[in-house]
């Protein structure tokens, strides 16, 4: 079976329409996703309404975002550790507990940056 290979512009519009389907399967079908995406909007309508330099509104915008980025990046990890087997096996338990303590480090680190620059 041969891919074809998208080059240039096509490539990029490929590329844009794949992630997007990535983003919105996501919201369909991971609660978890959901909530941080929905969180992380809640977080970046609220700093814009904060009065903070630009640098401050630029840092909770990011923590925004990464808390989005990470979610995604765990929802894929345990995806592909299902897609290989539902069997429980210590190296599947490893990556997938690691996926989530990345993700309990961003939440973390968001609830801490937002301490600092809110207070």
């Amino acid at each position: 079976m041969s891919i074809e290979k998208h080059t240039g512009l096509k490539r990029l519009v490929f590329s844009i329409k794949n992630s997007w389907a990535g983003v919105t399967d996501a919201f369909k079908t991971e609660d978890a996703f959901r909530h941080i995406f929905i969180f992380s909007s809640l977080l970046l309508l609220i700093s814009l309404t904060l009065n903070i330099s630009k640098t401050q509104h630029i840092l909770l915008i990011l923590c925004s975002f990464l808390l989005v980025v990470i979610e995604l990046l765990n929802t894929a990890i345990e995806t592909v550790v299902d897609r290989i087997s539902y069997e429980i096996h210590p190296l599947s338990k490893r990556a997938k507990d690691m996926a989530g303590a990345a993700q309990l480090i961003a939440i973390v680190a968001t609830l801490l940056i937002w301490l600092v620059v809110v207070f």
